[in-house]
């Protein structure tokens, strides 16, 4: 694996820290996409744990490993069960072919990792 400190929530605050710095050194661009993120996420339509689960099938289709720890992570706090998030990689399985099963199979691990931890 190769996360931070060997797990997923280690990497998700490291990148929540590093998101945090760049944040500062680009308040312009860097606050219209947490915009953009905080106002596409919220329940419509399509429920948050929906968005959340679509999130992180593109992530494992277009291998982000830093975007499979944090969509794993909003996904289980937004309520995903367990189930949900593996058909979710089902269906990223399915549009990424053998690519992205190694990519599930690392969401998979994070899930674990999250699941067995406070989700921090």
């Amino acid at each position: 694996m190769d996360t931070l400190e060997g797990t997923y929530p280690a990497r998700y605050r490291h990148l929540k820290h590093l998101a945090a710095e760049l944040s500062q050194a680009s308040p312009g661009p860097m606050g219209g996409f947490a915009r953009l993120h905080q106002s596409t996420m919220l329940d419509g339509s399509l429920s948050t744990v929906t968005k959340e689960l679509m999130a992180l099938a593109i992530s494992v289709a277009v291998h982000c490993d830093g975007c499979i720890a944090y969509h794993v992570h909003d996904a289980l706090a937004a309520g995903a069960t367990r189930e949900q998030v593996v058909e979710a990689l089902d269906v990223a399985v399915l549009m990424g072919g053998g690519p992205a099963v190694v990519y599930a199979s690392q969401a998979l691990e994070a899930l674990d990792q999250f699941s067995s931890s406070t989700l921090g």
